[in-house]
């Protein structure tokens, strides 16, 4: 039961004082979807903190109320949220009569929301168009909204062969701008104008893989991260998508996951950040990114819940097949250098601990007093349309507006929101005096971040790092300083969406890591808000412990010692024409048939699998140069009902005939949630890299809750370090059998050196 502050105390700006503490005290939780009766879908979120110390998300055009009989959608609907998990409906970017002609009325997908030079930049994809990537810009999270047209020239286009949908914003340190986007199988990059509303120059393509798209980047610790999500977005329970991630050490790449593999390379690839784990999650993908005020990262993105995936027809069935895909948060770790959801325990279901969002000390000004500050002269109270109320100094003397609660000194995250328009205005944390402090401030005169520690009235040393050319003191901007044992670490950004224009780190004498107040610095004319600080998060730091398989049972596999395929393999189709058993090995000639759906023509060679849990691990050399050519391991209930691992030969989507090397972890069965039901549907969730030689692996588990199979595939290119895919589920019916096939077009060989089941 999510137990959080409910959104109308913290609109009141009820950030300190009791309600805060009994919260703490309370260890708030919350469960996925956080969408939940609020609306029935929220697909490709995008979500940020706005100036009045709420968060809003947008979502991609849905039918948001269908269940309480709305017929229609909304045009890139907004929440909005105190605590980022009890969210409320708060309008739409645009209606039918707003919505710009030059749009002609198509869909509008995938939004992506940042803050620039004052402004909330909403870009957006204009379908079917697939050309088109349109921006709005408000004054506030929630609008008025005006377009800005399209930000994609030609000549840009021109350069990235793909779908130009799924753009992502990016401004890095040095105020530098940049746009990702692209869909169906190209991922491109290319700089913006200063004031990022439109592409400049040419696009370079920085990642290529079956159905790969949503690009989103953040920089953490010196890298970029490209996360992004491949195979199928929205086929209900068959949705394969998951998210990924390579990283890079500039915008431009190369971009290369967890194994060094670079995300051009005409393969499949790993580094996965969230996947389907077998609980009621399919699909999740994607996604955004959120910071909480301890410092915790949280991954943003939607998921398909296989209770309840599919929407009936829409608008008299003008829009079919559509999929309810609701808002998910959950906690993203960084664990030796790669980002994963939960330390690769996946999307989550039932309670979890929630974000924090709400300062230890200070708040958020909106509640129309200075009740818990102490002020020094010069400052007042203030209101405006955006942040709503906000703290103001005036005067030629420096002037701290500190809390009068405390926070703990060694562990500290502090912030502020800060617009200068004459002189200086900064953080201040570990403050117990005027001549007591650390300082964090933004410094016109000098057109820099400048950082200071005093110790008994005397400075340690400031330290200078320059800001962007250009950069507008008189635009809010965000000072975030995290305190860990010593170790000081300065961020200045926009959004604070993993994009810091400007970062700067220091030690600190262990004198001034103590206990103190948190607040605001100012002199001349300046403004801040959102001001306070809670404790630091502690990192996760080591992952779940991988599964490994158990006892082998020598009964259930095969060496292939012998000279020919015999008991107890038996054969469906069969026995295939060419193939053999010679030097430890079984030898299979790729046959002109296929397993997909109503056309069942392909040979598959069976032996029944042990009761119980296990895994079944087979080492296939095999170097398909065609499309569609395909061979693995297959755990089979009949020719409707099965998951296979499969190395396949795919084709690159406006890939001149290019084709990929793919793990592919498909599933085939009944889809009754459509209208009308599908009797046979089929769809793919895409593994590691692949290889000439390699191993794969089916994990079979029966989820006796649910009465459902659940089977989870792993890929390995050296037989010990293996990438762990998602987890495909059905409703169990039969018992399963252990599969070999190679297929669906001629001109290749499958070896397999061995099939071994293990109990698990």
């Amino acid at each position: 039961m999510k137990i959080l502050l409910g959104l109308t105390a913290l609109l009141s700006g009820l950030l300190t004082g009791p309600a805060q503490a009994t919260a703490a005290a309370t260890a708030p939780t919350y469960a996925n979807p956080v969408s939940a009766g609020v609306v029935d879908t929220f697909p490709d979120p995008t979500m940020i903190r706005g100036k009045d110390g709420l968060w809003y998300a947008y979502g991609t055009q849905n039918p948001v109320f269908n269940s309480t009989g709305e017929d229609g959608e909304r045009i890139l609907p907004i929440l909005r949220s105190a605590d980022l998990t009890h969210w409320e409906y708060a309008g739409e970017v645009f209606a039918p009569q707003t919505q710009p002609a030059w749009h002609n009325a198509a869909r509008l997908w995938a939004p992506d929301i940042r803050y620039v030079n004052g402004r909330y930049h909403l870009y957006y994809s204009v379908s079917p168009n697939g050309g088109d990537l349109g921006l709005a810009t408000a004054p506030t999270p929630t609008g008025p909204w005006t377009d800005a047209g399209d930000v994609l020239p030609a000549a840009t286009q021109a350069g990235c062969p793909t779908g130009h949908i799924d753009q992502a914003q990016f401004t890095d340190v040095g105020g530098a701008h940049y746009m990702y986007w692209g869909s169906y199988d190209v991922i491109c990059v290319a700089r913006m104008n200063a004031d990022a509303t439109r592409m400049e120059g040419t696009a370079t393509q920085v990642a290529r893989g079956r159905r790969m798209e949503g690009a989103y980047v953040v920089r953490h610790d010196g890298f970029y991260y490209l996360f992004y999500s491949d195979a199928g977005c929205c086929q209900g329970s068959y949705s394969g998508y998951q998210v990924k991630a390579g990283r890079a050490t500039s915008p431009f790449g190369p971009f290369t996951d967890d194994e060094g593999v670079d995300l051009m390379d005409l393969t499949s690839k790993g580094a996965i950040v969230a996947g389907a784990n077998g609980n009621r999650w399919a699909g999740p993908g994607h996604s955004a990114f959120q910071t909480d005020l301890s410092g915790q990262d949280w991954l943003v993105y939607h998921a398909i819940s296989t209770a309840d995936p599919d929407f009936p027809p829409i608008g008299g069935g003008r829009l079919a097949g559509l999929s309810k895909r609701p808002l998910l948060i959950d906690r993203l770790d960084w664990i030796d250098g790669w980002p994963v959801v939960r330390a690769g325990a996946g999307p989550s279901e039932g309670a979890q601990p929630a974000p924090v969002a709400a300062f230890d000390a200070g708040g958020t000004f909106n509640g129309g007093s200075l009740t818990g500050w102490r002020p020094e002269r010069g400052w007042s109270l203030k209101n405006d349309q955006d942040a709503r109320g906000y703290a103001s100094h005036t005067g030629n003397t420096t002037a701290y507006l500190v809390s009068a609660k405390k926070t703990p000194g060694a562990n500290v995250r502090a912030q502020a929101d800060l617009r200068v328009t004459d002189g200086t205005a900064g953080l201040t944390l570990a403050h117990v005096n005027r001549n007591n402090n650390v300082v964090a401030r933004l410094d016109e005169s000098r057109g820099a971040l400048v950082t200071d520690v005093l110790i008994g009235g005397r400075s340690r040393g400031e330290k200078v790092t320059a800001l962007p050319s250009g950069f507008d003191f008189g635009a809010w901007h965000t000072v975030v300083a995290e305190l860990r044992g010593t170790e000081l670490t300065v961020q200045v950004s926009s959004d604070q969406l993993g994009d810091p224009i400007a970062e700067q780190s220091r030690a600190l004498p262990r004198a001034a890591a103590r206990p103190g107040s948190a607040g605001a610095i100012a002199r001349g004319t300046a403004d801040a808000d959102n001001v306070g600080a809670a404790r630091l998060y502690t990192p996760v730091a080591e992952r779940v412990p991988e599964p490994a398989p158990g006892e082998l049972l020598p009964a259930y596999g095969d060496e292939f010692d012998g000279t020919s395929v015999g008991s107890p393999w038996q054969w469906v189709r069969g026995p295939a024409a060419g193939v053999s058993v010679s030097g430890g090995a079984l030898s299979w000639p790729t046959q002109n048939a296929e397993l997909f759906q109503t056309t069942n023509t392909a040979s598959v060679l069976l032996r029944d699998a042990p009761d119980g849990d296990y895994t079944v691990e087979a080492k296939l050399k095999f170097a398909p140069t065609q499309a569609s050519q395909q061979a693995g391991i297959l755990l089979y209930e009949n020719d409707d009902r099965y998951f296979k691992m499969a190395h396949s030969a795919l084709p690159l989507s406006r890939g001149n005939g290019a084709v990929l090397q793919m793990s592919e972890f498909g599933k085939e069965g009944e889809r009754p949630t459509t209208t009308p039901p599908t009797a046979v549907f089929n769809a793919p969730m895409f593994g590691g890299p692949a290889a000439e030689t390699m191993w794969l692996r089916l994990s079979y588990h029966h989820d006796a809750a649910n009465d459902e199979t659940e089977v989870r595939a792993a890929t390995s290119r050296d037989g010990s370090h293996w990438v762990r895919n998602g987890v495909w589920t059905l409703p169990a019916k039969d018992k399963l059998k252990i599969g070999l096939f190679s297929m669906n077009r001629a001109g290749a060989v499958a070896e397999f050196d061995y099939v071994r089941t293990y109990k698990d």
